[in-house]
């Protein structure tokens, strides 16, 4: 588990000819093991700060401490490592390899990174079980439903045992009864495993369900 604390956080860039300022000096706190909703209008800076939370982007000022250490103060490659060994994300796409089975997709991270294959197998069909998916573990991506192919992205996100698990809009591309499915598997895992949780979504109902929520506006935290 990890606690996550960000301090004066900007982030901005060039777009044309302007200039837009997407977060505008962000405090917050995510405590080890919290379960919290990211919530605004879009444009609000909700993804921006999911990326710079998951180290995928840089700030342009300010610190994301991760149980004191600030991140942004490692180079390059340690970041890497850092974020392959800390952070799990699963995105509003799934992002499955369509060649692959499930099971496969869901050991791909491990792979990458060196596990042994027999130790990712094992691994991976015991998430594939968590997520409810012991029976589909030979399927392809094309051979499951939009519900199960979120689900087998959820597994892969923790096949590394993250302390973190980032998730961007997660039910935005599924209908009402399979999104909630997989809100539930969210929910499960965060029971489960006690990983700090943050959640972006456009969905009231949702992030009223979990145990905190956080509103952005402008690039700002609505006080």
């Amino acid at each position: 588990m990890a606690e996550i604390r960000v301090e004066n956080l900007t982030k901005s860039y060039v777009q044309g000819t302007r200039r837009v300022e997407a977060l505008r000096g962000i405090d917050l706190v995510f405590g080890s093991g919290e379960l919290v909703a990211i919530i605004g209008a879009s444009g609000a800076g909700k993804t921006t700060l999911l990326h710079i939370l998951g180290t995928i982007d840089r700030p342009s000022g300010g610190g994301v401490f991760y149980d004191g250490e600030n991140v942004f103060s490692l180079g390059d490659k340690t970041l890497a490592r850092f974020r392959n060994r800390t952070v799990g994300f699963v995105f509003q796409f799934h992002h499955l390899l369509p060649e692959f089975t499930a099971i496969e997709n869901t050991m791909m991270p491990a792979l990458i990174q060196g596990m042994a294959k027999d130790t990712a197998k094992r691994r991976a069909g015991e998430l594939m079980e968590q997520v409810g998916l012991s029976d589909r573990t030979t399927h392809k991506p094309g051979e499951l439903s939009g519900g199960e192919q979120q689900r087998v992205a959820v597994a892969r996100a923790l096949i590394m045992e993250p302390d973190v698990l980032l998730a961007d809009e997660p039910t935005g591309n599924l209908d009402r009864e399979t999104g909630e499915g997989v809100f539930q598997t969210l929910l499960q895992m965060n029971e489960q495993k006690h990983i700090t949780t943050v959640v972006v979504t456009h969905n009231e109902d949702i992030a009223s369900r979990l145990s905190r929520h956080v509103r952005l506006v402008d690039g700002k935290v609505l006080s």
